[in-house]
């Protein structure tokens, strides 16, 4: 009897990336539009996206938050009950947001589902009964999360990461809400809601000259405006490593987000080293993270990591894991230890080509989709990315060494400046995290310095 020969196969050749390119026309008003005709089936996708700088909102944070949802209420034109039945009625969805609006239904009501989409867009109907039931719906919201462990991770990490006076470390709270007035929400949209850094994506069953004319009919009354760009200092992160506790007494499990923040773009030749490195961490089942505190010590139902790219403002380099409260301590010390031999060790060569066949084999799959070749076009609008950043995406995603993947976690991952933010119940979790010998720092859930917690 012969012996199977076991030698993995050789990888055979990258596939090649053609993508199809989006016709494209702009309006005199600033607004920039991506057509992608796809007649395989009879429906049509709209999406509108306001590429806007971040801003603060102050005593008034949530004036956005309220803009989303009162966008939708139908229109000056179409009271809000019409509206909606005409979707209804047509088998559309469509939505609205502060950033944009999404719409979708079959191609052969386009022009209708193109008409209402301005219309909602455009001409929005705001009125102070609709804001007072989203306030009334917001601040209960709030008052839900207060007991929420993962909530307050979230709010009390941005806090910590990027302090309370940048966009991203402002939160909502019941005071800042009620200080929205309805000539607030007028005032935000107005200014932020513009076309000259508007795009509109149109995908599916549709003629380019017929939709062209339609944007032009609909759109083309959107006044023209330019939106404030405003800019905030990079956060600096923390000077040695440390352990930021918030106690939630009811918590029955800890919330652990490993965190610093990273200065990355999509158009950084760090990037594909770092979305590869993130992946080997954290990003997958047979990341370092989750083999450790899932397979091997069954701490968890999962551990992972992310990298985030802003070309506005810093991103986030984020670790995280809910525990049980007997090993919260534990857990911690693998985290750093996991952030650690990604810095210091090599990855094998066997777990490399493992994420990149992953990377790539995700990637084919979703460039086969009309939608995906439009999201592309206008990454490479929006981002500042070459022209060819998606035909050579399989290329740069193989090109990451070993060399590379630790050269990019140390840059990024920054095991002596990182944040150690865990949530949970300190009667029965502290004991344990002081004997870890890191220093440790006490908040409160909206990131407020206070003093160690007594317990009876």
């Amino acid at each position: 009897m012969q012996a199977q020969d076991r030698t993995q196969p050789k990888p055979g050749p990258a596939p090649i990336i053609n993508l199809k390119k989006p016709q494209s026309f702009s309006l005199p008003n600033g607004l920039k539009v991506l057509v992608v005709e796809n007649h395989k089936l009879p429906r049509i996708s709209l999406n509108l996206t306001l590429d806007r700088a971040p801003f603060t909102e102050g005593n008034k944070k949530g004036v956005d938050n309220l803009t989303s949802s009162l966008l939708g209420d139908g229109s000056t034109k179409t009271s809000k009950d019409k509206f909606n039945e005409e979707i209804d009625f047509l088998g559309a969805d469509i939505s609205f947001y502060s950033t944009g609006a999404n719409a979708s239904g079959l191609s052969k009501y386009s022009k209708r589902i193109l008409e209402l989409m301005a219309e909602g867009a455009i001409l929005p109907n705001f009125t102070q009964s609709e804001l007072d039931k989203e306030k009334d719906k917001l601040i209960e919201g709030i008052k839900t999360q207060e007991k929420n462990v993962t909530a307050v991770a979230s709010r009390v990490e941005n806090v910590l990461a990027y302090g309370k006076n940048h966009p991203t470390g402002e939160f909502l709270s019941e005071e800042t809400i009620k200080n929205v007035t309805l000539q607030d929400v007028l005032a935000n949209y107005n200014t932020y809601f513009v076309p000259e850094n508007a795009y509109l994506v149109i995908v599916g069953d549709v003629n380019y000259a017929e939709i062209k004319k339609m944007v032009e009919e609909q759109f083309g009354p959107w006044i023209k405006g330019t939106a404030p760009k405003l800019s905030f200092n990079n956060p600096k992160n923390v000077q040695y490593s440390q352990i930021n506790f918030v106690d939630m007494p009811n918590a029955v499990q800890s919330q652990i987000s490993v965190i610093n923040t990273v200065d990355l773009k999509l158009s950084d030749p760090d990037f594909f080293p770092v979305i590869v490195a993130n992946q080997i961490l954290g990003g997958d089942f047979n990341s370092y993270l989750n083999m450790n505190l899932r397979e091997k010590h069954g701490w968890t139902y999962g551990a992972g990591s992310s990298v985030g790219a802003s070309k506005y403002n810093s991103s986030k380099f984020k670790a995280n894991s809910q525990v049980r409260n007997a090993v919260t301590d534990s857990a911690v010390v693998q985290f750093v230890f996991e952030i650690n031999r990604i810095r210091t060790e090599k990855v094998t060569d066997e777990m490399l080509n493992n994420v990149k066949a992953g990377y790539v084999g995700r990637f084919v799959m979703q460039v086969e989709k009309p939608a995906t070749i439009a999201r592309y076009a206008l990454n490479i609008l929006t981002e500042g990315l070459p022209a060819d950043f998606y035909e050579n995406y399989i290329k740069n995603i193989n090109a990451v060494t070993a060399n590379d993947v630790q050269r990019v976690a140390n840059k990024y991952f920054l095991a002596d400046n990182f944040r150690i933010l865990v949530v949970g119940k300190g009667s029965e979790v502290l004991a344990g995290l002081e004997k870890t010998k890191i220093p440790l720092f006490y908040f409160d859930k909206n990131g407020v310095p206070v003093e160690k917690p007594t317990f009876k």
